[in-house]
């Protein structure tokens, strides 16, 4: 099936030995990657590209995320 979104975010900053306070620049705050990487909060278009050009994950597997409520 197509990768989780959440999942690719946290299997890249592994890879590249990040951690969440390094997306701040990325999401906006500390509580939004919070919010981000526990699946409460969805990813917005802003986001997507920030995640696309700088940790270079393919925007297909971040649009591939379901609508939270």
């Amino acid at each position: 099936g197509p990768a989780d979104p959440v999942e690719a975010i946290k299997f890249r900053m592994e890879q590249q030995g990040l951690e969440p306070k390094d997306l701040v620049p990325l999401l906006g705050s500390r509580s939004r990657v919070s919010e981000v990487l526990s699946g409460r909060r969805g990813l917005s278009l802003k986001m997507i590209r920030a995640l696309t050009v700088d940790l270079r994950i393919p925007a297909e597997v971040l649009l591939g995320e379901t609508a939270k409520a």
